[in-house]
């Protein structure tokens, strides 16, 4: 990192400060593994003496020594898997409300809060690139950029489709329903990633549009851009201009061709997984979120938590950490 001609290419200093980091984290996990089987060895001497009450303490902290090794074990594999080099990238998530009407889009604004403040815990940021509000407070869609170190790399597992069970606040007989909402997690793409000719867009300007349709401005500033080779349409109109808007439709055009591109190479080895933890598979249930028993389940490796009040305020580190430890002793396994 001191070379420097390192230091005059900013990209490469920045790959080699996270690279530095991340190794930082095994270098200090690997240090206190190390005490701990140190103090693991002695301990057991202990527990060989004839005082039968300081064997009996020897055996606890056998017990607890032999626990925090585990622990650490676990938190040292992700880190020693080679790393995916999109993890460091900003995130592009797209939430949208699926089946079950209002409910779905309450739903939908649940989850959207919920991933604002574990941004927000994680010491990273969220930007809006565009939203489209029902009524009773729901979403029918939001698409937000996830700005920090290693964003992609967490949020990366919240692809999927996300169900809950709840009494909705429409309901006057108390049945319980179902409803869903889809989440889509990508890389963000910068443009030597995808290269897009003008020739292959199609782009239409219109008026922006409030809550029922109602004009916001009188200026055609909202923008549709059509990929004319995939097909994918992306419309942009929270930008105060057309410039403005064109350009933040692209950043989710170029995102969305980026995760095409990489689904298509994954799909080969997707099938020989035994799990979806790490393949971003939109079609499939992922996770059940149920009211009436405080219970989050996350199919794909059978982990509940009973604390939904919790999870719902952005505490979903320990399932982000579940699933990325299944994932490196998925892909170890290979």
């Amino acid at each position: 990192m001191s070379d420097p001609a390192t230091t005059r290419d900013a990209g490469r200093l920045a790959d080699l400060g996270r690279e530095h980091h991340r190794l930082s984290q095994v270098v200090q996990l690997a240090d206190r593994a190390e005490r701990a089987r140190s103090e693991l060895a002695d301990v057991r001497e202990l527990a060989l003496v004839d005082d039968a009450e300081m064997a009996e303490e020897a055996n606890r902290e056998i017990d607890r020594l032999e626990s925090l090794l585990g622990q650490l074990e676990q938190q040292m594999l992700p880190l020693l898997m080679p790393r995916d080099p999109l993890d460091d990238r900003t995130a592009i998530v797209e939430i949208r409300a699926g089946t079950g009407g209002d409910e779905a889009a309450l739903f939908a604004a649940d989850l959207f809060r919920m991933y604002s403040r574990f941004v927000e815990r994680r010491g990273w940021r969220v930007e809006l690139l565009s939203i489209s509000e029902g009524t009773l407070g729901g979403l029918k869609e939001a698409i937000f950029k996830v700005v920090g170190d290693g964003a992609f790399g967490a949020m990366r597992y919240e692809s999927g489709v996300h169900r809950v069970q709840r009494v909705p606040a429409t309901e006057n007989q108390g049945r319980i329903h179902t409803s869903a909402a889809t989440v889509a997690v990508l890389p963000e793409a910068e443009e030597v990633d995808v290269k897009i000719e003008d020739r292959e867009l199609r782009i239409d300007v219109f008026r922006s549009s409030g809550p029922g349709g109602q004009s916001v401005n009188t200026t055609d500033s909202a923008v549709r851009i059509t990929h004319i080779p995939t097909g994918i349409v992306v419309s942009q109109q929270d930008q105060k201009s057309q410039l403005q808007n064109k350009q933040k439709g692209m950043e989710v055009l170029r995102a969305r061709l980026l995760d095409r591109r990489i689904s298509e190479q994954e799909a080969e080895r997707s099938r020989l997984r035994r799990t979806q933890v790490g393949t971003g598979d939109r079609s499939a249930k992922i996770r059940t979120y149920n009211f009436p028993q405080s219970r989050v389940t996350d199919h794909r490796i059978g982990l509940t938590l009973h604390d939904i009040d919790s999870v719902l305020d952005g505490q979903i580190a320990p399932l982000i950490e579940a699933l990325a430890l299944a994932d490196a002793e998925e892909r170890f396994g290979e």
